[in-house]
């Protein structure tokens, strides 16, 4: 089989891996604080179906990986009732934020086996694979603009007037962010924290 093409299915899982235990521990955090809403519509789970979002989990990542050779997405949102949570702020900030926790998780866990385990040929790659897709899956998630999990963090500060005119505007606010700035804020922090894990950065 060509290398290219196993390189981009090595894409492919790594992102079906990484968002589902992404979406899994929102899930998980969720139901732990008291709203049981995920656990019943069954994103308690670590089957990637119960995840899937036909854009962003199949169209968007076979295009890049067509066109690219890079690929990225995201999972159906796990959909909460913050009303269930003891503390409404707190509970949903924490429910947030674990998503971008199973990513660090992640990093930690597959570069542990990425340093123990001699040079492996293709598992090597499908390891270096999976821990850079997990960077810029926590790196890009914590940008503190709705609808991404970091400006969940901002809900246990600011008024609820404030954070309802940030979710009507922040899609908006998002894409000039990541155009203007993705290439000298954004890209230089996920470069920054594969070099610290002795990674090449994603080419």
């Amino acid at each position: 089989m060509n290398v290219e093409i196993i390189i981009t299915i090595f894409w492919l899982v790594a992102l079906f891996v990484s968002i589902t235990v992404h979406e899994f521990l929102h899930a998980w955090t969720a139901n732990y604080l008291g709203d049981p809403t995920a656990k019943a519509m069954g994103r308690v789970s670590l089957n990637p179906i119960a995840h899937i979002d036909p854009i962003g989990t199949i169209v968007l990542p076979l295009i890049m990986a067509l066109t690219t050779g890079f690929v990225f997405g995201w999972a159906k949102p796990v959909q909460i009732n913050p009303n269930n949570f003891k503390n409404y702020r707190v509970g949903q900030a924490l429910t947030a934020i674990a998503g971008p926790l199973a990513n660090l998780i992640m990093i930690f866990i597959f570069t542990g086996i990425y340093k123990l385990l001699p040079e492996s040929g293709f598992f090597s790659l499908f390891l270096i694979i999976l821990i850079e897709l997990n960077v810029v899956l926590m790196v890009f998630n914590l940008i503190p603009v709705p609808p991404l999990d970091g400006s969940k963090l901002l809900y246990m500060i600011l008024p609820f007037e404030t954070i309802r005119k940030l979710e009507i505007y922040g899609p908006f606010i998002l894409l000039p962010l990541l155009i203007f700035f993705g290439g000298t804020i954004i890209f230089p922090i996920i470069s920054f924290i594969l070099n610290l894990l002795g990674l090449p950065p994603i080419s």
